[in-house]
Protein backbone atom coordinates (compact mmCIF):
# COMPACT_ATOMS: atom_id res chain seq x y z
CA UNK A 1 0.00 0.00 0.00
CA UNK A 2 1.08 3.44 -0.64
CA UNK A 3 0.41 6.54 1.28
CA UNK A 4 0.59 10.14 0.40
CA UNK A 5 2.99 12.22 1.50
CA UNK A 6 1.75 15.05 -0.42
CA UNK A 7 -1.51 17.06 -0.61
CA UNK A 8 -3.10 19.37 -2.98
CA UNK A 9 -4.51 22.55 -1.58
CA UNK A 10 -6.69 24.69 -4.00
CA UNK A 11 -6.19 28.54 -3.12
CA UNK A 12 -9.18 30.94 -3.66
CA UNK A 13 -7.60 31.78 -6.90
CA UNK A 14 -8.45 28.40 -8.46
CA UNK A 15 -5.14 27.16 -8.33
CA UNK A 16 -3.88 24.26 -6.83
CA UNK A 17 -0.56 23.79 -4.69
CA UNK A 18 0.79 20.91 -3.72
CA UNK A 19 2.38 20.91 -0.29
CA UNK A 20 4.26 18.21 1.23
CA UNK A 21 2.96 16.36 4.41
CA UNK A 22 5.35 15.50 7.13
CA UNK A 23 6.15 11.52 7.49
CA UNK A 24 6.54 9.43 10.98
CA UNK A 25 9.82 10.30 11.21
CA UNK A 26 10.18 13.99 10.95
CA UNK A 27 7.12 14.45 13.49
CA UNK A 28 8.64 12.20 16.33
CA UNK A 29 11.69 13.99 16.11
CA UNK A 30 9.81 17.38 16.48
CA UNK A 31 7.75 15.88 19.28
CA UNK A 32 10.85 14.36 20.82
CA UNK A 33 11.89 17.75 20.83
CA UNK A 34 9.11 19.63 22.00
CA UNK A 35 9.37 16.67 25.16
CA UNK A 36 12.05 17.89 26.43
CA UNK A 37 11.25 21.47 26.77
CA UNK A 38 8.18 20.61 28.23
CA UNK A 39 9.89 18.08 30.71
CA UNK A 40 11.92 21.37 31.73
CA UNK A 41 9.18 23.49 32.37
CA UNK A 42 7.09 20.47 34.60
CA UNK A 43 10.25 20.30 36.43
CA UNK A 44 9.93 24.12 36.78
CA UNK A 45 6.36 23.82 37.79
CA UNK A 46 6.79 21.57 40.53
CA UNK A 47 9.78 23.32 41.99
CA UNK A 48 7.87 26.29 42.78
CA UNK A 49 4.89 24.57 43.68
CA UNK A 50 6.64 22.11 46.25
CA UNK A 51 8.09 24.82 47.72
CA UNK A 52 5.31 27.35 47.80
CA UNK A 53 2.86 24.90 49.89
CA UNK A 54 5.18 21.95 50.20
CA UNK A 55 3.02 18.14 50.45
CA UNK A 56 -0.20 19.58 50.01
CA UNK A 57 0.82 20.64 46.54
CA UNK A 58 0.41 17.14 45.84
CA UNK A 59 -3.44 17.70 44.70
CA UNK A 60 -2.65 20.19 42.51
CA UNK A 61 0.27 19.11 40.95
CA UNK A 62 -0.92 16.59 37.92
CA UNK A 63 -4.27 18.91 37.05
CA UNK A 64 -1.08 21.69 36.76
CA UNK A 65 1.30 19.66 34.87
CA UNK A 66 -1.71 18.61 32.43
CA UNK A 67 -2.54 22.14 31.81
CA UNK A 68 1.46 23.07 31.31
CA UNK A 69 1.38 21.10 28.81
CA UNK A 70 -1.32 21.64 26.94
CA UNK A 71 -0.42 25.31 26.84
CA UNK A 72 2.95 24.52 25.79
CA UNK A 73 1.23 23.29 22.37
CA UNK A 74 -2.03 25.28 21.82
CA UNK A 75 0.17 28.79 22.59
CA UNK A 76 2.78 27.72 20.33
CA UNK A 77 0.86 26.32 17.38
CA UNK A 78 -1.80 29.82 17.54
CA UNK A 79 1.28 32.71 18.49
CA UNK A 80 3.64 30.69 16.44
CA UNK A 81 2.20 30.15 12.95
CA UNK A 82 1.80 26.32 13.31
CA UNK A 83 5.16 25.46 14.95
CA UNK A 84 6.62 24.25 18.29
CA UNK A 85 9.89 25.09 19.22
CA UNK A 86 10.15 21.23 18.21
CA UNK A 87 8.68 21.57 14.81
CA UNK A 88 10.73 25.09 13.91
CA UNK A 89 13.89 23.09 14.14
CA UNK A 90 12.25 20.19 12.15
CA UNK A 91 10.88 22.45 9.27
CA UNK A 92 7.56 21.85 10.33
CA UNK A 93 4.12 23.72 10.71
CA UNK A 94 0.57 22.95 11.45
CA UNK A 95 -2.07 24.14 9.81
CA UNK A 96 -5.88 23.59 8.69
CA UNK A 97 -6.84 20.67 5.96
CA UNK A 98 -7.44 23.61 3.47
CA UNK A 99 -3.88 25.58 4.10
CA UNK A 100 -5.11 28.04 6.11
CA UNK A 101 -3.56 29.09 9.18
CA UNK A 102 -4.27 26.60 12.44
CA UNK A 103 -6.90 28.72 15.24
CA UNK A 104 -7.37 28.39 19.00
CA UNK A 105 -10.18 26.10 18.50
CA UNK A 106 -8.48 23.75 16.09
CA UNK A 107 -5.07 23.52 18.18
CA UNK A 108 -7.43 23.08 21.43
CA UNK A 109 -9.26 20.06 19.91
CA UNK A 110 -5.94 18.28 18.62
CA UNK A 111 -3.88 18.78 21.40
CA UNK A 112 -6.81 17.79 24.51
CA UNK A 113 -6.59 14.50 22.22
CA UNK A 114 -2.99 14.46 22.77
CA UNK A 115 -3.79 12.75 26.08
CA UNK A 116 -5.23 10.03 24.45
CA UNK A 117 -3.46 9.32 21.81
CA UNK A 118 -0.25 10.24 23.13
CA UNK A 119 2.00 9.45 26.20
CA UNK A 120 -0.83 7.84 28.17
CA UNK A 121 -0.73 5.09 25.26
CA UNK A 122 3.24 4.60 24.78
CA UNK A 123 2.04 6.90 21.38
CA UNK A 124 1.07 4.11 19.40
CA UNK A 125 -2.35 5.29 18.47
CA UNK A 126 -0.40 8.13 17.18
CA UNK A 127 2.06 6.33 14.93
CA UNK A 128 -0.91 4.12 13.35
CA UNK A 129 -3.19 6.58 12.87
CA UNK A 130 -0.14 8.83 11.12
CA UNK A 131 0.71 5.69 9.05
CA UNK A 132 -2.41 4.78 8.07
CA UNK A 133 -4.06 7.60 6.86
CA UNK A 134 -3.76 9.42 3.75
CA UNK A 135 -2.52 12.71 4.80
CA UNK A 136 -0.55 11.00 8.16
CA UNK A 137 -3.04 12.45 10.31
CA UNK A 138 -2.90 11.55 14.05
CA UNK A 139 -6.56 11.01 15.88
CA UNK A 140 -6.05 14.46 17.04
CA UNK A 141 -5.49 16.15 13.49
CA UNK A 142 -8.92 14.10 12.08
CA UNK A 143 -10.48 15.47 14.89
CA UNK A 144 -9.59 18.90 14.54
CA UNK A 145 -9.15 19.13 10.89
CA UNK A 146 -5.38 19.89 10.59
CA UNK A 147 -2.41 18.41 8.65
CA UNK A 148 1.68 18.52 9.49
CA UNK A 149 3.33 20.03 6.51
CA UNK A 150 7.24 20.38 6.04
CA UNK A 151 7.68 24.25 6.35
CA UNK A 152 11.02 25.79 4.70
CA UNK A 153 11.33 29.06 6.38
CA UNK A 154 13.78 28.60 8.88
CA UNK A 155 15.97 26.89 5.99
CA UNK A 156 15.03 30.51 4.07
CA UNK A 157 16.19 32.40 6.83
CA UNK A 158 19.86 31.33 6.80
CA UNK A 159 20.47 31.77 2.83
CA UNK A 160 19.03 34.14 0.02
CA UNK A 161 15.68 33.46 -0.33
CA UNK A 162 14.87 33.98 -3.89
CA UNK A 163 17.95 32.76 -6.22
CA UNK A 164 18.43 35.53 -8.65
CA UNK A 165 21.77 35.10 -11.85
CA UNK A 166 24.42 37.40 -11.20
CA UNK A 167 23.34 39.30 -14.26
CA UNK A 168 20.13 39.89 -13.23
CA UNK A 169 20.87 41.32 -10.02
CA UNK A 170 21.35 44.75 -10.21
CA UNK A 171 17.39 44.93 -11.73
CA UNK A 172 15.90 42.80 -8.83
CA UNK A 173 17.41 45.28 -6.58
CA UNK A 174 15.96 48.11 -8.53
CA UNK A 175 11.83 46.02 -8.36
CA UNK A 176 12.87 45.81 -4.31
CA UNK A 177 13.42 49.02 -4.18
CA UNK A 178 10.16 49.81 -6.50
CA UNK A 179 8.57 47.43 -3.92
CA UNK A 180 9.10 49.29 -0.90
CA UNK A 181 6.57 51.72 -1.64
CA UNK A 182 3.54 49.60 -2.34
CA UNK A 183 0.70 49.25 -0.25
CA UNK A 184 0.59 45.64 0.43
CA UNK A 185 -1.54 46.09 3.59
CA UNK A 186 -4.99 44.86 1.65
CA UNK A 187 -3.20 41.30 0.82
CA UNK A 188 -4.57 38.38 3.50
CA UNK A 189 -2.48 35.76 5.28
CA UNK A 190 -4.02 33.15 3.43
CA UNK A 191 -3.10 34.36 0.16
CA UNK A 192 0.62 35.25 1.02
CA UNK A 193 1.06 31.57 2.18
CA UNK A 194 -0.10 30.74 -1.32
CA UNK A 195 2.63 33.22 -2.89
CA UNK A 196 5.30 31.33 -0.62
CA UNK A 197 4.13 28.08 -1.76
CA UNK A 198 4.55 28.97 -5.33
CA UNK A 199 7.75 30.95 -4.92
CA UNK A 200 9.24 27.32 -3.10
CA UNK A 201 7.70 24.71 -5.62
CA UNK A 202 8.14 26.95 -9.38
CA UNK A 203 11.51 25.12 -9.70
CA UNK A 204 9.34 22.12 -10.01
CA UNK A 205 7.19 22.85 -12.96
CA UNK A 206 7.19 22.68 -16.39
CA UNK A 207 7.85 26.39 -18.04
CA UNK A 208 4.34 27.00 -19.36
CA UNK A 209 2.18 25.55 -16.25
CA UNK A 210 5.09 27.40 -14.15
CA UNK A 211 4.02 30.76 -16.08
CA UNK A 212 0.34 30.23 -16.41
CA UNK A 213 0.39 29.98 -12.60
CA UNK A 214 2.10 32.98 -11.69
CA UNK A 215 0.40 35.02 -13.85
CA UNK A 216 -3.17 33.74 -12.29
CA UNK A 217 -1.82 34.35 -8.86
CA UNK A 218 -0.32 37.88 -10.17
CA UNK A 219 -4.09 38.72 -12.01
CA UNK A 220 -5.41 37.77 -8.93
CA UNK A 221 -3.74 39.95 -6.19
CA UNK A 222 -2.19 42.94 -8.39
CA UNK A 223 -5.76 44.72 -7.91
CA UNK A 224 -4.89 44.41 -4.17
CA UNK A 225 -1.54 46.24 -4.26
CA UNK A 226 -1.55 49.71 -4.15
CA UNK A 227 1.53 51.32 -6.40
CA UNK A 228 2.46 48.09 -7.39
CA UNK A 229 3.81 48.75 -11.04
CA UNK A 230 3.57 46.26 -14.22
CA UNK A 231 5.96 43.87 -14.22
CA UNK A 232 7.06 40.34 -15.03
CA UNK A 233 4.36 38.00 -12.73
CA UNK A 234 6.90 36.22 -11.10
CA UNK A 235 8.81 38.98 -9.76
CA UNK A 236 5.70 40.50 -8.50
CA UNK A 237 5.02 37.76 -6.60
CA UNK A 238 8.76 37.66 -5.06
CA UNK A 239 8.32 41.32 -4.40
CA UNK A 240 5.03 41.21 -2.77
CA UNK A 241 5.99 38.16 -0.41
CA UNK A 242 9.00 40.19 0.74
CA UNK A 243 6.97 43.37 1.18
CA UNK A 244 4.82 41.48 3.38
CA UNK A 245 7.67 39.56 5.09
CA UNK A 246 9.59 42.55 5.87
CA UNK A 247 6.35 44.37 7.12
CA UNK A 248 5.31 41.54 9.21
Amino acid sequence: MQYEDRIAIPTPEGVTLQLTLAGLGSRAVAGAVDLVFKGVLVLALLIVVLAAVGGDGALVIVPAVGLTMLLYDVLFETLGGGRTPGKRMGGLRVVRAGGRPIDLTASMIRNVLRFVDGMPLGYVPTIVSIAVTRHNQRLGDLAAGTIVIRDRREIDREQPRFAVPAPAMAVASAAARAGASWDVSAVPAEDVATVRAFLERRHGLAREPRARLAAQLAGALRPRVGGADEIDPERFLEILYDAKRARG
